[in-house]
């Protein structure tokens, strides 16, 4: 046995998530939930609070708008549902100049208002009879006491706009619409993982979770109210009092931040030490897309350190942090290794043996594989927290959508944490609608319907 091979064997192992594991990890997972929903506790999972008091059944009908403010692009969509589970959408895209992303509060909401006004020029029949109920998803960390009111803590993703922390976005995009006349009417603000799940409620009956599995991970679920403590210990609840449930926005990338099961690595413990903030998301930093082409970089840096692979060779390229992207393994995955030497040829200039590419593709398998078990104890904390018996885990994400086996290998390994086999589960993973559109408008709906029936919407002061 080559010291290659016996390097890789160590690695294999350290990376192996037996039933075990699993089943302790989920077990958890479930009482971070559970503190979460009652306290504020800084290491345990957020489970935030949507404001999201109704579920869909398919039969909402009516024409709604909903906006998207990503990193780099606005985009505006206008929803029609049917009322049969079935929806058409038409949507446009604009790219935020760096000027927008930067300036003020003003620039911000304006350039976002005029797109708006103009879309709804183009895309609905004058005069409106009413103002359009639009669903807001903002994707940024905002304080929520309400559905229709949300005040940013702090910016990311490349903004940095002067005047929005601290103040209701809701609120600032609303005046800037109506001071360009524009019957629109702001009534919900969500976040993307929430209206995942809420459009694919809407399309498929059998839906009880919504989860992310891309860039970064998250998930989402309708709660108890009773369980939600959060609400419970606020002021002006009385007419919430009649709600039994509420979708809850789990924010699980922080599960286990105390670092008490999760089988981390020194490679783990490296991506976490040099991230932007050490000592959180550390279950996010093992399994999301973002750091999984990083901890194929590292091990290999760590072999050829040690005289393993690529000797003799300038890694200098290899050298650069986050150089190896998600699609490295995905693709050798993907491609049953035979692009390993093509690839690494192109983008590091470095030559590869008939060895070394066999080792490379096991640790792309292993590394996959790995991600999608510890991803599995988040759907199967999800689903045993809510009892239910059958449904689907509404999917989306890059990793769902394009790594090899994902979605497999997490149905596996759920299997194996109820203790059966995958075929013998009574859920299934299937791929989500557009929660950052659809969902969002259909949020917008949901909403719509509860003002016009006089029923909260929050423990905010209701506009």
């Amino acid at each position: 046995m080559t010291p290659l091979i016996e390097a890789f064997l160590r690695t294999s192992a350290q990376l192996e998530v037996r039933p075990q594991l699993l089943r302790e990890l989920t077990n958890l997972f479930l009482k971070q939930m559970h503190i979460g929903l009652t306290t504020n506790s800084a290491m345990q999972i957020p489970m935030i609070v949507t404001w999201v008091l109704d579920k869909p059944d398919g039969s909402e009908t009516g024409e709604y708008l909903a906006i998207d403010l990503g990193g780099t692009n606005l985009r505006i969509i206008k929803v029609t549902l049917t009322g049969d589970f079935k929806y058409t959408s038409v949507s446009e895209k604009y790219a935020i100049p760096n000027t927008v992303r930067i300036g003020t509060a003003r620039n911000l909401f304006m350039f976002i208002a005029k797109r708006v006004d103009n879309f709804v020029k183009t895309q609905f029949k004058s005069p409106l009879n009413k103002k359009l109920p639009l669903g807001f998803t903002f994707s940024y960390a905002a304080k929520q006491d309400a559905i229709n009111h949300g005040v940013l803590k702090s910016w990311s993703k490349g903004f940095d706009v002067d005047g929005v922390e601290g103040n209701d976005v809701v609120e600032l995009l609303q005046n800037a619409l109506d001071e360009l006349e524009t019957p629109v009417d702001v009534i919900a603000l969500i976040n993307d993982t929430t209206g995942t799940l809420v459009a694919s409620m809407y399309c498929d009956s059998k839906t009880v979770l919504g989860c992310i599995f891309g860039t970064g991970i998250n998930g989402a679920y309708y709660e108890r109210m009773s369980n939600v403590g959060a609400v419970w210990g606020k002021q002006g609840n009385k007419k919430l009092c009649n709600d039994p449930l509420m979708a809850i926005n789990c924010e699980y990338g922080a599960f286990d931040n105390n670092w008490m099961l999760l089988p981390r690595t020194k490679y783990d413990i490296h991506i976490d030490v040099k991230s932007p903030r050490p000592g959180e998301q550390l279950y996010e930093k093992m399994v999301a897309g973002y750091y999984l082409g990083e901890l194929l970089r590292l091990i290999l840096l760590d072999y050829h350190s040690q005289g393993l692979i690529f000797v003799g060779q300038k890694v200098d390229k290899l050298m650069v942090p986050y150089s190896m992207d998600t699609s490295f393994p995905s693709n050798i995955e993907k491609f049953s290794g035979k692009t390993v030497g093509i690839m690494f040829k192109k983008h590091f200039q470095l030559n590869t043996t008939i060895g070394e590419r066999a080792i490379i593709y096991r640790l792309c398998t292993i590394i996959g594989t790995r991600a999608a078990r510890l991803s599995a104890v988040a759907v199967a904390a999800l689903l045993l927290k809510q009892r239910v018996r059958s449904g689907n885990c509404a999917c989306d994400g890059s990793v769902f959508n394009k790594y090899p086996l994902f979605r497999e290998r997490v149905l596996e390994a759920v299997g194996a944490i109820y203790g059966v086999k995958s075929y013998q589960l009574p859920f299934n993973l299937t791929h989500a609608e557009d929660g950052s559109g659809v969902g969002a408008a259909i949020i917008a709906c949901l909403t719509e319907r509860r003002l016009r029936e006089g029923k909260s919407v929050g423990v905010h002061e209701e506009k």
